[in-house]
């Protein structure tokens, strides 16, 4: 015979297996549970259902759990996926370093010159370039809001090509901080203000090159699981939106003191 205790302790961790079946999390049978006659499985769906009635809480459990389990299990892929593109995705060759060359710890942001948020977050850049000589920054141009900002994009990475990294961020952040949308022309009339050689650019921003590092920033955003701007790389995480300076802050500071976005 089925004591009440069994039943209520068999429906606890089938409602739990059920939950988390989505997050592969394995449930082993009682033993002896496949011999459960049609009777008794009979009962023990029955006591199922009047334990959920009585106990909706557990269901709550059990959908959190799942929940931490898919996030934990999110967060584990996205800080391989970064190991996997370091080369790419902070190496010298092919960005331009804003801040130190050889800071300790490096701000890798994906940004539009068309999102409002990345406009509004310029200012957190600059502000902890000041404040902090051991800064490494590189910015991906990740254009998302139409065909402008694919256009102000081409341009950017055309003048990173020749640019030297002040004059390139003098280019980038008169763009960001432009009151009006901003597309080829903008770009074109910026990167001349800051020096650009303009036959170089026009042929430059058309070229393979370029198209060639706008598809590795889509291929890096997708496997980070980027689906807006702003978004920052530090070290093995992600801080995404425009979290403000005191956030990316606190972020480079973990990083420093234990390899981790808070310590």
């Amino acid at each position: 015979m089925i004591t009440s205790v069994f039943l209520r302790a068999t429906v606890r961790r089938a409602l739990l297996a059920l939950a988390l079946l989505v997050a592969a999390a394995p449930f082993a049978a009682p033993a002896g549970a496949q011999d459960f006659t049609d009777r008794q499985k009979a009962a023990i769906g029955e006591m199922i259902r009047e334990y959920l009635m009585q106990n909706p809480d557990v269901i709550q459990e059990a959908l959190v759990e799942l929940d931490r389990r898919q996030k934990e299990q999110e967060r584990v892929a996205i800080q391989g996926a970064i190991k996997d593109l370091q080369p790419l995705l902070t190496g010298a060759d092919k960005n331009i370093v804003v801040g130190n060359p050889s800071g300790d710890v490096t701000i890798v942001e994906f940004t539009d010159y068309n999102c409002p948020y990345c406009r509004r977050s310029v200012s957190d850049l600059r502000d902890l370039l000041k404040a902090d000589p051991k800064l490494r920054v590189i910015i991906r141009d990740f254009p998302l809001q139409g065909q402008d900002s694919i256009e102000a994009a081409q341009v950017s990475i055309a003048a990173k090509n020749q640019l030297k990294a002040d004059k390139w961020w003098e280019f980038h952040v008169k763009l960001m901080e432009s009151k009006s949308r901003v597309g080829k022309a903008q770009a074109l009339a910026a990167a001349k203000e800051a020096g650009a050689d303009m036959m170089r650019l026009a042929k430059d921003m058309d070229g393979p090159e370029v198209q060639s590092r706008l598809q590795d920033t889509m291929r890096m955003a997708d496997m980070l699981k980027l689906s807006g701007t702003p978004a920052y790389v530090i070290g093995n995480e992600i801080v995404f939106g425009a979290v403000g300076t005191e956030q990316l802050r606190s972020t480079v500071t973990a990083m420093r003191q234990c390899g981790k976005a808070a310590c």
